[in-house]
């Protein structure tokens, strides 16, 4: 993924919109952040520990740049563990074209609960790494593959978490998909299409017959101790309500400190693909606005982006809220 230039207009009014939101909490008693909110609700069932595991088990497979054995290795993995949980599982492979020519053997794989349900939510994230690290400090690993840790392994840890947890009782539950979605990292910034290929190919191919969602939620770099999610552009456009019910559950829950109310960015990102698709979709994704700093977590394309940096409490975080959006 990457930050996307857009006009000055449009980011006053993405800025408008979040200094109303706040306005509208202070007015209600409810402070001017997301942090202040406090911890009422009961939380989900999700085992951080679990989901630690997971993203542990799939980094240590080595970089899942495609084209690769550990790419092999780690893609039968996970769509085997989906089968292990209970859920319906479609793999689509295709040889995508990245923007340098280099074919590219991509994967995804689509876990299904109670497919027979037509009223869908897609919850997914990345499974990829990126073939190097050109943002490393060091410019002599900038030719190494990103270890994708954080980027790639933490959403796909929490939502086989998700999977394991709610494959118990599915009758209970409404038509819910798992997409690992593959080829998102392989881009240059110098070409916004040249990033979320295995996304453009899932939406313009559905893997089945009039697959379409109702709706969509993102995970990507969701593992930082010191993540903040913030209000995405994209995701204010095209689903302010699902976004603002994310939010407001990770307050009930206790976890403001990471989903914040401030600016989150406007990032080029597997969720861009779904909105162009008429899929209205949430990214949550770890991108600091401060007056201190502005950026995705320091670790991004880079070689330290290794489980030092996953936290099992920011886990927790993200895979309570969705939980909880789901028992709602």
């Amino acid at each position: 993924m990457k930050l996307t230039a857009i006009p000055i207009a449009a980011l006053l009014t993405a800025a408008l919109l979040l200094c109303g939101a706040c306005s509208a909490r202070r007015a209600a008693g409810g402070g001017d952040s997301a942090a202040e909110a406090p911890a009422a609700a009961t939380a989900p069932l999700f085992d951080a520990d679990s989901a630690y595991a997971y993203v542990e088990r799939l980094t240590a497979f080595g970089p899942r740049v495609p084209n690769t054995e550990a790419h092999r290795q780690a893609g039968d993995w996970l769509a085997a563990t989906l089968r292990a949980h209970g859920w319906s599982v479609t793999e689509q492979q295709a040889t995508l074209t990245a923007f340098d020519g280099t074919p590219l053997r991509a994967r995804n794989i689509l876990g299904q609960l109670n497919p027979e349900k037509a009223d869908r939510l897609l919850l997914l994230a990345h499974w990829d790494c990126r073939p190097w690290a050109d943002q490393d400090p060091d410019p002599a690993r900038r030719h190494e593959p990103v270890p994708g840790a954080n980027d790639g392994a933490s959403g796909v840890g929490v939502l086989l978490e998700m999977a394991r947890q709610l494959g118990t009782h599915p009758a209970d539950l409404p038509g819910i998909d798992i997409l690992f979605v593959d080829a998102e990292d392989w881009g240059t910034d110098n070409d916004e299409e040249s990033w979320a290929l295995g996304t453009r190919h899932f939406v313009n191919n559905p893997p089945l017959p009039g697959y379409r969602p109702a709706q969509a939620i993102l995970l990507d770099m969701v593992g930082s101790p010191d993540a903040r999610f913030g209000w995405e552009y994209f995701s204010q456009e095209a689903n302010p309500a699902l976004l603002r019910r994310i939010w407001s559950a990770a307050a009930s829950l206790g976890h403001g400190k990471h989903f914040t109310t401030e600016f989150g960015g406007a990032v080029t990102d597997d969720h861009v693909e779904l909105i162009k698709a008429g899929i209205p979709a949430v990214d949550i994704i770890d991108y600091r606005y401060s007056p201190s700093y502005q950026g995705f977590d320091p670790t991004w394309h880079t070689t330290a982006d290794d489980m030092s940096n996953i936290s099992p409490q920011t886990l927790r975080a993200v895979g309570e809220t969705l939980m909880k959006i789901i028992e709602n």
